[in-house]
């Protein structure tokens, strides 16, 4: 032992708290929002504020666009049960066992009540992947060969193409359909480049155009998220833990969606709505407004051709 540890062997996994690929997206996205923030000084008068809301507006709905794709709860559900702990042994553990559902794949947390228990820390969270060409079964089989606690691969074993559940028929028709409408195939690329087209137009006197490609980012969004509540809505075998029964409920990415989904249909209707009604007021708050004395401005000076005056015109 060095310092109380084995130092030439895998230490133990710690448990994940965010996706490595969910913080580059906020972190994207912020420097994004932070180097806006550096140049609205420069902006005069009320276009500051205009500005300030309408680039903080357009970046949350685009890093939510993006990074619900890495995030794991979609689902979620939790129970606190007495359970075994390995195969083949009669001891048991009090414990809490998380499941977590999200596009790319299903979390299962296995935390004990306390972590240290029967001489070991018992602070698991195993995370077995489905989407983007990745092999489900590959990857429950390889955690049955690493060993992991009982409780995880029960969980896990529901979600397999060989479980009698079909579970993952289930949630593998969902989480196909909700990505493919917001990131990751042909289709689903439309809600986050109607996203960009929509911060394209609005940077020009064509307004409603932008208003209209907002209109469908949220409509994709919208409809997103109704093919998954529509899949996920047909009955699931019970995940049955000790005399615990694990449930599972629509989680923070799947309201989050629903959120920006709601606010960009509302947005998108209130431009073109002012389109017909007040273009001058949307075009002051889009900075798009030309100034009155320009626009009325008369010429100073006239200056008139003499070949034409000796012609009599």
């Amino acid at each position: 032992l060095f310092d109380g540890v084995y130092p030439f062997y895998p230490q133990q996994r710690k448990a994940a708290v965010f996706d490595i690929s969910t913080i580059i997206v906020i972190v994207v996205f912020l420097t994004l929002a932070c180097s806006f923030l550096l140049i609205i000084p420069g902006i005069r008068g009320r276009a500051r504020w205009y500005w300030t809301l309408r680039v903080l507006l357009s970046l949350s709905v685009g890093v939510v666009i993006v990074v619900v794709q890495f995030t794991g709860d979609w689902e979620t559900g939790w129970v606190q049960a007495n359970t075994s702990y390995k195969s083949f042994s009669p001891v048991q553990v009090n414990a809490d066992i998380g499941l977590h559902i999200g596009l790319a794949g299903v979390n299962v947390t296995l935390r004990g009540n306390p972590v240290n228990q029967i001489n070991e820390t018992i602070n698991y969270n195993e995370h077995f992947p489905w989407s983007f060409g990745e092999d489900y079964d590959r990857s429950y089989s390889q955690g049955l060969q690493k060993g992991l606690p009982s409780p995880i691969l029960y969980v896990a074993e529901k979600f397999s193409t060989q479980s009698p559940c079909a579970v993952h028929r289930q949630a593998s028709q969902s989480m196909a359909l909700a990505p493919l409408l917001c990131w990751s195939s042909l289709v689903s690329r439309v809600a986050f480049c109607t996203w960009v087209i929509s911060n394209i137009l609005f940077s020009m006197p064509a307004l409603i155009y932008g208003g209209y490609m907002l209109l469908v980012t949220g409509a994709f969004m919208i409809f997103s998220l109704l093919s998954f509540s529509t899949v996920r809505s047909s009955p699931m075998c019970v995940i049955q833990i000790g005399t615990r029964t694990l449930h599972v409920a629509y989680g923070g990415s799947f309201w989050l969606m629903l959120a920006i989904g709601l606010l960009c249909l509302v947005v998108g209707i209130t431009i073109v709505a002012m389109h017909h009604l007040s273009l001058d007021l949307l075009k002051t708050f889009f900075d798009l407004r030309e100034d009155k004395a320009e626009e009325y401005q008369e010429m100073p000076e006239v200056f008139i051709n003499p070949h034409f005056m000796n012609k009599g015109l």
